[in-house]
């Protein structure tokens, strides 16, 4: 294949909003992202200031010799964002992919405790 006819291959999956959960807990926000036929290698997680971009694609190569009748259930690319809060630790975010569902944690920010100031005889 050349390089042109790859591109054009890419083209072709179809682009899908992912069905997605979000539960807030005390210890902060998981989110679960529905992303079937995506590997650990195919998946993408961007964070750039206050914006997480999750892309994967999910690719079904056909058996040679095949032609395509009817797709229902094919190959796609996946895309979603989302706005972090500021009370979220941008620093601990975990990721975790199994079973065709992105899992990700973002944690809050832990609360600084009070605390007592010395004072010094000076």
């Amino acid at each position: 294949m050349t390089d042109n006819a790859v591109k054009n291959e890419e083209r072709r999956l179809p682009r899908v909003k992912p069905a997605t959960d979000i539960i807030e807990k005390e210890d902060g926000f998981y989110i679960f992202v529905d992303m079937p036929g995506v590997s650990k290698e195919a998946l993408v997680i961007d964070l750039n200031e206050d914006e997480l971009k999750v892309s994967g694609k999910a690719e079904y190569p056909l058996p040679e010799g095949r032609k395509l009748g009817h797709v229902e259930f094919g190959g796609g690319e996946y895309f979603r964002s989302f706005t972090i809060s500021h009370i979220v630790d941008k620093d601990r975010i975990k990721a975790t992919l199994k079973d065709g569902v992105l899992e990700l944690y973002l944690p809050r920010h832990e609360k600084v405790q009070p605390r007592k100031i010395e004072i010094q005889a000076g």
